[in-house]
């Protein structure tokens, strides 16, 4: 027995002694992937409106935001693959309304260009309408019928909005604070204190970072080359061709009615969001404008691809 416990204890301290080689050789250098930090320009011009970065705190602000758009890459490429199906229309709508195209990223920071966008205050859509907000500027919003999913619609009725800001504050970044705060509680506060910039408020995370992340995905979507991102034109989700039904009735199975246009359900809801329900009963008897797409645009092999800005690709 006393043999055996001095070959055992032999054996442990030649096995620690190996370890404590193991363990004192240098360790090896790590591979990691090259990353860079992103430049942060001095200024931006933001809506017609020059916003500057001289000031160490908004250069740090907007250092914060661009990084995370940057190095975000999932949500980030589906940001560039989105837009270039909704900001055709969209830009379409906001040079209609007056409102200057640097809000298309106020879309793209509220909901990531996803139309079906739902949030923890039941906010919806891409513009991330309240259901009181959504009536206010002209919208239905009920079980059946929910206008806010509407892409086209809710750039509408996000576009009063804009529009009723610009008017109050004549300030387009305030604007665009606005739209995350709300008009009355950023006036109390530029009042309480004592400033006429948003950029020089305290205020809560969320919306103190608001306009800053507006901005950074301006300038990464302006200049996708320049911090990484390339992409073919097939890479880019495409616009979708409709044609247009007059539906002024009920609908009891929409299941059914989108069989009779030679379409899926899922393809009806995919070209409508605003439809909530697998029926309608529209008793006031109001005439819905209800999309169809094309056939031609729902094949790959059938299409010709489109890009909204030549900067995003490659070829």
């Amino acid at each position: 027995m006393v043999l055996l416990a001095a070959l055992l204890m032999a054996s442990s301290t030649v096995a620690q002694a190996q370890l404590k080689r193991e363990y004192s050789k240098p360790a090896a250098a790590p591979v990691f992937s090259t990353t860079a930090s992103p430049e942060i320009p001095m200024s931006v011009n933001f809506a017609g409106e020059k916003v500057n970065f001289d000031r160490l705190d908004m250069a740090e602000r907007l250092d914060r935001e661009l990084t995370g758009v940057i190095y975000g890459q999932t949500t980030t490429e589906l940001c560039f693959k989105r837009a270039n199906r909704y900001f055709p229309a969209l830009a379409k709508i906001l040079k209609e309304q007056g409102v200057p195209l640097d809000f298309l990223y106020l879309a793209v920071t509220e909901s990531s260009m996803d139309y079906n966008a739902y949030s923890s205050a039941k906010a919806a859509g891409m513009w991330q309408l309240l259901a009181g907000t959504g009536r206010d500027y002209g919208l239905e919003v009920s079980d059946e019928v929910d206008e806010r999913y509407d892409p086209e619609k809710s750039t509408i009725a996000a576009c009063k909005y804009l529009k009723a800001a610009y008017k109050k504050y004549g300030h387009w970044p305030t604007v665009a604070a606005s739209y995350n705060a709300g008009m009355q509680r950023l006036t109390n506060e530029l009042s309480k204190q004592k400033v006429e910039n948003p950029f020089d408020l305290y205020l809560v995370q969320e919306t103190s970072r608001y306009v800053f992340r507006i901005i950074a995905y301006k300038l990464v979507m302006e200049n996708p080359k320049r911090y990484g991102y390339r992409f073919s034109r097939t890479h880019l989700w495409q616009p979708v061709s409709y044609t247009t039904v007059d539906v002024n009735g009920p609908v009891a199975s929409w299941i059914d009615w989108a069989r009779g246009k030679g379409i899926t359900y899922a393809q009806l809801r995919e070209a409508n969001p605003w439809i909530r329900s697998t029926k309608l009963t529209n008793a006031q008897g109001k005439t819905y404008k209800v999309r169809v797409p094309k056939s031609s645009d729902l094949y790959r092999s059938k299409r010709t691809f489109t890009v909204y800005n030549k900067e995003w690709v490659i070829d």
